[in-house]
């Protein structure tokens, strides 16, 4: 059986001895880089192997980039080859927030074309609410060689999102929380506000208060409420830098309105051009009540 979407912790347990399964801890903090590793070192879920967000799953930041833009995927390609991944590869990521950093590397290797990957459902926090046990041994790698399939179509660049928006041909759903897409607050960038005609679903309303993805058929529903009769091809996801959005993406998957793209600069890189418009609060925020 493949994973392809989310995994339960049950599942894992049941699982994670099985040959040629690959488990990634890709926990992270903005406030201190180095947090997520360090915590890794301290004791993680047997055999997994830590990606960094900047070192690992984002490039180096430039003039025109967002706050974490795409790897080089030449380099990251090389990288799964190192950690021994193979096509083949069962692969689960997990993380200390809910999924909001292993969307980010679900999304990564969907783009490489590779489909039996999964987030860890709850993330670390359920996988020891259930009393699976964490170590610290650091698993050892047998590297080979990983061959990437790039499926292109899922991703959007500024310009693109520009002319469809400008041709009401897409959807664009901002992840960030409410009050940073009404402009009322930036903690993180330098400008306020959102992409005109972008809607807003901050990526926390995909979960229960535990912390896990609502079902599937409530995902649906909810989406469908925000998308209206609008095809799932026809939707794009942003947020901050690139990050969160992949979290609205994973949960339309789960939904199983397949097909949605990523606009991966996001806000922090679509201000980096003044010419480009902003809108605030006076936008009318569609959503569920």
């Amino acid at each position: 059986m493949s994973f392809t979407t989310l995994i339960s912790p049950e599942d894992l347990a049941s699982n994670i001895s099985q040959d040629n399964w690959f488990i990634f801890d890709s926990r992270f903090n903005l406030a201190d880089t180095q947090a997520g590793e360090t915590a890794y070192r301290h004791g993680h879920i047997s055999n997994a192997r830590y990606a960094h967000l900047d070192r690992d799953l984002s490039s180096a930041i430039s003039s025109f980039t967002g706050r974490h833009p795409l790897p080089d995927f030449k380099t990251l390609v090389k990288k799964l080859g190192e950690w021994g991944v193979t096509n083949t590869s069962q692969i689960v990521i997990y993380d200390d927030a809910s999924g909001a950093i292993a969307g980010r590397f679900w999304w990564l290797l969907r783009y490489l074309g590779h489909e039996k990957v999964a987030a860890l459902d709850g993330g670390l926090s359920c996988w020891q609410k259930q009393g699976h046990p964490i170590t610290t041994h650091l698993p050892k790698s047998t590297p080979g060689i990983y061959r990437p399939y790039v499926n292109c179509s899922t991703l959007v660049n500024a310009q693109t999102l520009e002319q469809e928006l400008a041709k009401n041909s897409i959807t664009l759903i901002d992840a960030r929380a409410a009050e940073r897409y009404q402009g009322k607050a930036e903690p993180l960038d330098p400008v306020a506000g959102h992409i005109p005609k972008a809607l807003n679903r901050p990526f926390q309303l995909n979960l229960d208060t535990q912390g896990r993805f609502l079902p599937a058929t409530e995902l649906q529903q909810q989406f469908s409420v925000l998308i209206g009769q609008t095809p799932a091809t026809k939707i794009v996801h942003m947020c901050g830098s690139g990050v969160t959005a992949c979290h609205n993406l994973l949960a339309m998957e789960i939904a199983g309105l397949t097909g949605s793209k990523l606009y991966a600069g996001s806000w922090s890189e679509w201000i980096r051009n003044k010419n480009r418009t902003i809108a605030s609060n006076t936008q009318h925020i569609r959503g569920i009540a």
